[in-house]
């Protein structure tokens, strides 16, 4: 074989090889780029957000972890450290390939693709009767108030009284009407609720929101 001809082989072999699963970043831009309201942010969230969205899940016990809007997992893997293999992670993501690489990643958590309006059913097929902590990563300031109060409807119905609730919210949509309606709504829905310091090292800087004691 000439070198010529070995070089045009090893070119041809390479064009035929299956191309590599994207990272984070790329899928969650493509899947931006589909449906910029159901994702919400053009990146996926930082670790540093990740430790302030989870700082509720106790690090003692065997609690009932829900993560709404679970995307590439950086929620997941913060959820899944601090559990450390105790009680059970439930990941609800309605996105199909981004559920499927949960599963991957992820053997520890019981990721569900199904719409998180329908929590209570599933909790109820699994045999839960409620949730210690629900950490949300979905953008809720981008949500209609019919979605916002569907969602908030199934996350205090699932929630135990003492039960934690985080969310988080971009500072930039801060003074927009939408963010400004769900806090309002966490205020009218919890007893107590208290935002964190702004988290600057995140793509966009971001806060939480800490709610507790839902209101029956």
């Amino acid at each position: 074989m000439t070198t010529s001809t070995a070089r045009r082989t090893a070119r041809q072999c390479r064009l035929c090889r299956p191309s590599q699963e994207p990272n984070d970043y790329t899928l969650f831009l493509r899947r931006w780029v589909r449906s910029p309201a159901r994702m919400g942010a053009i990146a996926p969230s930082s670790r540093h957000l990740a430790e302030a969205v989870c700082a509720p899940v106790p690090e003692r016990g065997e609690p009932v972890v829900v993560e709404l809007g679970a995307g590439t997992g950086p929620f997941t893997a913060e959820i899944q450290r601090r559990l450390g293999g105790r009680g059970r992670h439930l990941a609800v993501e309605i996105d199909p390939l981004l559920a499927r690489r949960l599963r991957h990643r992820h053997p520890g958590a019981e990721v569900i693709q199904r719409d998180a309006v329908h929590l209570r059913h599933l909790l109820d097929d699994r045999g839960i009767e409620g949730a210690d902590v629900v950490v949300s990563g979905l953008p809720w300031a981008l949500f209609p108030t019919p979605t916002q109060h569907k969602l908030m409807d199934a996350t205090a119905a699932v929630l135990a009284p003492a039960g934690a609730f985080t969310a988080f919210t971009y500072l930039h949509a801060v003074p927009l009407t939408p963010a400004r309606r769900f806090r309002d709504l966490l205020a009218d829905r919890f007893e107590e609720v208290v935002p964190s310091r702004t988290i600057w090292r995140n793509t966009p800087p971001a806060f939480v929101l800490h709610a507790r004691r839902p209101r029956t």
